[in-house]
């Protein structure tokens, strides 16, 4: 085991041409390495033909709406000033996916504004419309208004039920910002994740379908929308010879160096998502016949008949399990014993060392154990996303639940989908996880 070479999530994978280099080099050849430039203009231009549907056979009746994209400086950022051109201010109300990262619940605290978290229905693990509606009807009677936006989330790339959060949205007149940073090239009834709502959020983050190190984008379909954003991403300076502000913005456009990364990894992107389709396929036939263990796979729906195309079609960024929770595993007597001195996963920054061992809502035992056999093994796996209502800053934000995301969180499990996992790492992945059950 320990001579085997690690095998990461979903580690950065470029272009076998080199196109990444060749526009980083571009770029220092002419000295763009300041923010903005050529290649920033270019990975926009790339990223709209991708979210348009450039190929006709792909479109729906509404993907013909011209879609505009503004590369910023991370998905963060994108979620950040889609809220702000929704008109989210202080004291407002945002409807917000809980099973999801912090990016997207975060920026609402930014802005003074208020997070209300709507648990996920079981068969996508995303926002569940109906109790959606249930949150946006008892918002309004408990405060008289309704919330100022909607944010659903590609949980792991796999496609929400967009068709009716939109059509609940457009009944009380609320702007739909579509989370899709981990749903990049993810679709529903054949359209683009992120083309549907108001807005859409992508991230290009190092571990991401496609990355520009670090990186995003919002997607609008207003231009005169997309020019005020365009502005609010460059500190909203006014047509002086001279700074002049007069309004508050943020420095958040994407460098020209990342940008041309960007653009040499958008060859690649339809690659990445085959690559990642393939390894869930394999994980599925593998693992079918292993008691206890389940992998998670998007809903089972019948074609839809006008476009002969896939109801949910995810990119499948990270494959995901659940465990039995009577599955018994190697050293799961070990279990939250011990203080993690640093973050599991990721290329993290300064983590603050906790206190205990253990928290109210955790994985349960048998998940934390296989998580560190497959480590020893090599192999980075991943818990799920602690679901946002759970999280201590949050504790005092009204939360609408039905059980699903905790539950799913006590058993769930990301395995390894990236680029550089090969055919015969997953079949060792899968013995890993066979050989730590007992």
């Amino acid at each position: 085991m320990a001579d085997k070479k690690r095998i990461y999530l979903c580690l950065a994978h470029m272009s076998d041409a080199g196109l990444e280099q060749k526009y980083i080099k571009e770029a220092f050849d002419t000295n763009w390495v300041v923010p903005l430039g050529p290649n920033v203009d270019g990975f926009e231009r790339d990223l709209e033909d991708f979210v348009n549907h450039a190929d006709d056979a792909d479109r729906t009746d509404n993907a013909d709406i011209k879609k505009r994209v503004v590369a910023l400086s991370s998905g963060t950022a994108a979620v950040h000033l889609a809220l702000i051109a929704a008109g989210v201010k202080a004291g407002d109300e945002v409807i917000v996916q809980s099973f999801t990262f912090c990016a997207s619940s975060h920026p609402i605290t930014y802005l003074g504004a208020k997070p209300v978290f709507v648990d996920s229905e079981k068969d996508s693990w995303n926002m569940d419309p109906d109790l959606m509606e249930e949150a946006i009807k008892d918002r309004i009677a408990k405060t008289g208004k309704k919330p100022a936006a909607i944010v659903p989330v590609a949980l792991y790339g796999m496609p929400y039920q967009i068709d009716r959060i939109m059509e609940i949205a457009k009944r009380y007149d609320i702007p739909v910002i579509e989370d899709a940073a981990e749903g990049f090239g993810s679709r529903y009834n054949g359209q683009v994740l992120g083309t549907f709502g108001k807005y859409g959020v992508l991230s290009f983050n190092g571990n991401k379908m496609i990355t520009t190190s670090g990186g995003g984008a919002l997607i609008t379909s207003n231009e005169e929308e997309w020019r005020e954003i365009m502005m609010y991403a460059t500190q909203y300076r006014e047509s002086y010879p001279y700074y002049q502000h007069e309004k508050i913005g943020y420095n958040y456009r994407m460098s020209n160096i990342c940008a041309g990364i960007g653009r040499g990894q958008m060859t690649v992107v339809n690659d990445h998502i085959a690559h990642h389709k393939k390894v869930q396929k394999m994980y599925e036939e593998l693992l079918a016949d292993v008691k206890g263990v389940t992998v998670h796979k998007q809903p089972d729906l019948n074609l839809n008949d006008n476009l002969n195309t896939p109801v949910y079609d995810s990119n499948y960024w990270l494959c995901t399990i659940t465990l039995d929770e009577n599955l018994r595993i190697k050293g799961q007597e070990n279990s939250y014993k011990t203080i993690v001195q640093g973050a599991v996963g990721g290329a993290a920054g300064v983590i603050h060392v906790a206190d205990s061992a253990t928290t109210d809502c955790q994985p349960n035992d048998n998940v934390e154990a296989l998580r560190v056999y497959m480590d020893q093994a090599g192999v980075e796996a991943r818990p799920l996303w602690k679901p946002m209502h759970k999280q201590p800053c949050y504790k005092d934000a009204p939360a609408y639940l039905n059980g699903v995301s905790e539950a799913m969180f006590k058993v769930g499990m990301c395995l390894p989908a990236g680029p550089y996992v090969g055919e015969d790492d997953v079949r060792y992945i899968v013995e890993c996880i066979k050989k730590a059950i007992c």
